[in-house]
């Protein structure tokens, strides 16, 4: 029978790490993502499934110890809030470039810098363009409800496994703090040695056998040569990830005549303008990207085919609307509407900034 909680966003991301059979988290505490490490502090899965929960010293400590925990073929995440997943970078793109799985969370606050606590879309280009060093991309999911948080940590680790690649739950402070009804996940088992070894026996570190060679896990090569086709590797299955990978959601798309585009809890509040926008006769849709690596590119160059225009609505000074109009092409205005610092838009704003920037330009 389904279970049904009231949860924070934050609660459920770790509630859904224990019931998806995660092997281990590895965190350090940080505003607004804290609830992630307490919550599993205070369910002890460690007595329950054997999950392994620590608080590492530092940032780098914890992304470091999801490499090695990674390494084995392991179910490991991490999570953290803005800052610190800048103090991840380094080991995140050394996961990458190593092909391993596994589930980063960033709750993301305001900055640049320490910035506030507040919520925010500023990390879209880290998450989205790398974020560390070197060619290479993580997959993100942009979840827009407490459900969502739930649902995306089994989809993170089910995309981090099937493509060897690192996977990151690309949330905000609204989305983390909020409480909402949501439907728990079925209890899964951790997987057996046996099973680790059937899934990633091919790469993983699980000790070396007769009837093969050792596996070492590793990012480096000194032979140019060897890491320009490794590289070229990675471009394909990235490729791959767009042709297969991408989701959205649009709403009220159909009949539109203006678009806007916008995820994690900026599209709820553009959901509502939609609604404002009809009531006063001026037809808007909204596209969500739930994919923001890979993007919705496809359908957005479809839409401009018969739209007058899109508006980009995100918590930040304008990062997604890049890839909005990489995907226009110049071939409808595409604008952009935001606020800053941990300020949150209302649905009047997006309506007032639609029609200021696209519907009223003479």
């Amino acid at each position: 029978m389904a279970e049904y909680r009231l949860m924070k966003g934050n609660e459920v991301i770790a509630e859904a790490a224990i019931r998806c059979g995660c092997d281990g988290y590895f965190g350090y505490p940080i505003t607004p993502q804290s609830e992630i490490m307490e919550t599993l502090m205070l369910r002890k899965p460690w007595e329950e499934t054997g999950m392994v929960v620590l608080q590492a010293e530092s940032e780098i400590a914890a992304i470091n110890m999801v490499y090695g925990g990674a390494s084995c073929g392991k179910k490991v995440m991490t999570s953290s809030s803005s800052p610190g997943i800048s103090l991840k970078q380094e080991g995140i793109t050394y996961i990458a470039g190593a092909e391993l799985p596994c589930l980063i969370v960033n709750v993301v606050r305001g900055g640049p810098g320490l910035g506030t606590i507040q919520p925010a879309q500023s990390d879209y280009f880290q998450a989205v363009k790398g974020g560390g060093h070197g060619d290479y991309h993580l997959i993100v999911l942009a979840p827009a409800s407490v459900q969502e948080m739930n649902d995306f940590v089994a989809l993170g680790f089910e995309l981090a496994f099937k493509y060897r690649n690192p996977a990151m739950i690309l949330s905000d402070g609204v989305i983390g703090q909020m409480m909402e009804k949501v439907k728990l996940s079925e209890y899964k088992p951790r997987w057996t040695d046996e099973e680790i070894q059937k899934i990633s026996g091919s790469w993983a570190t699980t000790g070396k056998t007769p009837d093969r060679d050792y596996h070492v896990i590793t990012s480096l090569d000194l032979d140019s040569a060897k890491q320009e086709i490794f590289n070229h590797k990675l471009i394909e299955k990235y490729k791959t990830m767009a042709e297969k990978e991408v989701r959205y959601e649009t709403i009220s798309c159909d009949d539109a005549d203006y678009i806007l585009v916008a995820y994690g809890s900026s599209s709820r509040i553009c959901q509502k303008a939609v609604d404002l926008c009809r009531e006063k006769g001026i037809k808007v849709g909204l596209l969500r990207p739930i994919t923001l690596f890979p993007y919705p590119t496809k359908i957005i160059q479809e839409m401009a085919k018969r739209v007058k225009g899109f508006l980009s609505v995100e918590m930040s000074a304008g990062q997604m609307v890049e890839d909005v109009r990489l995907a226009v092409n110049g071939k409808v205005p595409v604008e952009h509407y935001g606020r800053l610092g941990g300020m949150i838009p209302t649905p009047n704003d997006v309506v007032k900034a639609l029609e200021e920037k696209l519907i009223n330009v003479k």
